[in-house]
């Protein structure tokens, strides 16, 4: 069943890693990617990536139980409310914020990670010095593959 409120993210990109809900950062994207897979309209985004699974194992929820509840076609708020009940690990608004923090400053580590981070970084904004963390190169990622400028 084709969900009419899924984003089609081969039109536009997911909301930013950024993006907030119920202080949690990557939950809104990894709830448009979730539900533009449901709706076969992901594109080139794949719901459970590594960013997502930060999400999934700081909260101690499954990607499958999270996928789910997409499938069940429930909203923002409703999820936001089924996650606070079924986190293994919740998490008070002081340990959110600080891991929310902590994931907009996240960066690559030397090796393999640094040098896949460099070389997309030198393909989509060879001229940006500024892109240091993995939000920052999401961002200009998704901006540039719907034909923005970097």
């Amino acid at each position: 069943m084709l969900n009419a409120s899924a984003p089609d993210l081969t039109r536009h990109p997911p909301r930013s890693p950024r993006v907030r809900l119920g202080g949690y950062a990557i939950l809104p994207r990894s709830l448009d990617k979730g539900r533009a897979t449901l709706a076969g309209r992901s594109g080139e985004y794949h719901f459970a990536c590594a960013l997502d699974q930060q999400f999934l194992q700081f909260v101690g929820i499954s990607a499958e139980d999270l996928r789910a509840q997409l499938a069940a076609g429930k909203s923002d708020g409703e999820i936001l409310e089924w996650v606070r009940v079924h986190a293994t690990r919740p998490r008070s608004a002081a340990e959110i914020d600080a891991w929310v923090r902590e994931q907009e400053r996240r960066a690559p580590a030397d090796g393999d990670s640094r040098a896949y981070f460099d070389g997309l970084r030198a393909q989509i904004a060879p001229r940006r010095d500024d892109i240091a963390s993995w939000f920052d190169l999401l961002d200009v990622d998704d901006h540039v593959s719907f034909g923005g400028k970097s």
